[in-house]
């Protein structure tokens, strides 16, 4: 079974934003915290090492983890077999819409009926319901998109909401799986900012295979 976090792990970075907590004590970082907009969409092409390793880490109680970072790949095919290809990431820091509907409203605003859109997303977390009643709504209507989601953990899925959001989004036509340490590893060398120069191998952190398999089985039940 996957671990609990540990105290520690979970308290270090106690903002979303990954700031250290000694830096809130200081009046004039408080402040630029607080005056925030309330609706902020952080895009970028790749993510900083930190948020990755602890925002991504499939622990089965997901203590502070309360933002969604995800990272897409989007390839368009024209009529001629021509493929392009985009990458980035969206994280949604204090933000009204969750990052699967950021997606939707900023990256892939509109489809062109005449190209092909093959989608796939790495996730820190699985959708919610509301972002999982988009992403059907979005697939109903566009016929010429196919979506690969790709999750880390599995968000409340002991919820029955969540669970039936999950079966949707399947029988919808969405492909729904698990993050494999190959996966966790293809997002490290492809999302996360790098020394200049140099190119960090990917470290597992302890139990990684085993709270991948733990998940796998619970989403296995959920989908039969």
């Amino acid at each position: 079974m996957a671990q609990k976090e540990e105290a520690a792990a979970a308290a270090a970075p106690a903002s979303q934003n990954g700031e250290d907590p000694e830096n809130l004590e200081d009046p004039e970082k408080l402040k630029e915290l607080i005056e925030l907009p309330p609706f902020e969409i952080v895009t970028g092409e790749r993510l900083p090492v930190n948020f990755f390793k602890f925002q991504f880490r499939n622990v089965e109680y997901s203590s502070g983890r309360n933002k969604t970072f995800l990272c897409y790949v989007v390839e368009v095919q024209g009529k001629g077999g021509q493929v392009q290809a985009s990458r980035g990431y969206l994280e949604d820091e204090h933000a009204a819409a969750h990052a699967e509907e950021a997606f939707f409203n900023t990256i892939l605003p509109a489809f062109d009926p005449g190209l092909r859109y093959n989608v796939t997303w790495y996730v820190s977390s699985s959708p919610c319901a509301a972002c999982a009643d988009r992403i059907i709504k979005t697939l109903s209507k566009t016929k010429n998109l196919r979506l690969l989601i790709l999750v880390g953990r599995l968000f409340m899925w002991e919820e029955p909401e969540i669970q039936a959001a999950l079966k949707k989004l399947k029988e919808a036509g969405c492909k729904l799986r698990i993050m494999k340490p190959q996966d966790f590893e293809y997002v490290w060398q492809n999302f996360v900012e790098q020394e200049e120069g140099q190119s960090k191998a990917f470290e597992p952190w302890e139990d990684i295979q085993e709270n991948f398999q733990y998940y796998e089985e619970k989403l296995a039940d959920i989908l039969k």
